[in-house]
């Protein structure tokens, strides 16, 4: 007898190949694969992308690192060396925490996170990005504040929500474990967020696996839930490092997205971000790495991905 997952994954797979069959045109384009760059650390932005370029990786998720006006990437700089790489930005990851947060009951640490998302989102438009995640609260600080932290939360983003209309962005909210934030922590928490909030630039989610594996009782069919709200995918296997590395049912993830259409967006991207194992990971940002790990983080990554994709494709 099957457990309980492997059911549910098997329903998936049957509903994949059935699409498959009526729709071959539909899978003829493959998903778009990105990465996230934060975790790369204090590496050089020209050494992150020739990396990418090596991987064969043609976007980028950048850090959102505009913390204030006088710090973050300069676009111009940015978009030059993309260009000498043959990269694009896929999205930005917005990083919040407890400094801009928009469920604090500190209200200038709100009026932090306000600020932060008008620099960040008006910086993505400006490098040609789709997406700006999200967190509706901050990220490493898993205790409460008190029970009003969605309704704060709610109230910040809704006096900024504009901004991404007016930069023709997508706002992702992410949905993050419990073991690191306070709020949203699943799919379902997600959208009820976006609704509560009803705001025509508030209309997506960034999933995250590794956030998922714990969250959700099934990730094939909290992505299949998410349906037309997701537009970005972070990946790391079970133990938050690279696909291929620990037991993530991977085959499931790809056959659920290429069902959701996600190979057919241009706003749409998998990106890997394996921080590693740990509670808070926003340390990593301010890291000194490796280079060799990195590279073997990035390498094994895509082609493990890419190779699972192909071999799905073939059923």
């Amino acid at each position: 007898m099957k457990q309980n997952y492997e059911i549910k994954s098997d329903k998936i797979k049957e509903a994949f190949l059935a699409y498959k069959k009526a729709n071959p045109d539909k899978l003829k384009n493959r998903l778009k694969f990105s990465w996230s760059n934060w975790g790369f650390g204090l590496e050089s932005f020209a050494d992150s992308c020739a990396r990418l370029n090596r991987a064969g990786i043609s976007y980028i998720e950048l850090h959102g690192n505009h913390y204030g006006p006088d710090l973050g990437y300069r676009p111009a700089e940015v978009l030059s060396i993309m260009d000498a790489y043959g990269i694009k930005v896929g999205g930005v990851c917005g990083m919040f925490s407890a400094d801009n947060d928009l469920s604090s009951n500190r209200h200038i640490q709100r009026q932090a996170a306000i600020d932060y998302i008008k620099r960040e989102a008006a910086f993505t438009a400006e490098v040609g990005g789709k997406y700006m995640l999200v967190c509706p609260a901050a990220v490493g600080r898993p205790g409460k504040y008190d029970d009003s932290e969605i309704d704060r939360s709610v109230d910040s983003l809704s006096r900024v929500a504009d901004v991404f209309v007016t930069n023709g962005i997508r706002a992702a909210i992410e949905p993050i474990r419990s073991a690191e934030t306070s709020i949203v922590h699943s799919i379902a928490d997600a959208i009820a967020y976006i609704d509560r909030l009803g705001h025509p630039g508030v209309q997506h989610i960034n999933g995250d696996v590794y956030h998922m594996l714990v969250e959700e009782n099934h990730i094939g069919e909290a992505l299949l839930a998410a349906g037309p709200h997701l537009t970005n995918l972070h990946m790391a296997d079970t133990n938050r490092c690279a696909l291929g590395d620990g037991s993530l049912d991977l085959d499931t993830i790809i056959m659920a997205l290429y069902l959701l259409g996600y190979n057919n967006d241009d706003a749409c991207f998998v990106t890997p971000e394996p921080l590693g194992p740990g509670g808070d990971p926003y340390p990593a940002q301010n890291a000194k790495t490796d280079p060799a790990i990195l590279d073997r983080l990035v390498f094994d990554s895509v082609n493990y991905f890419r190779s699972r994709e192909e071999i799905v494709l073939a059923l």
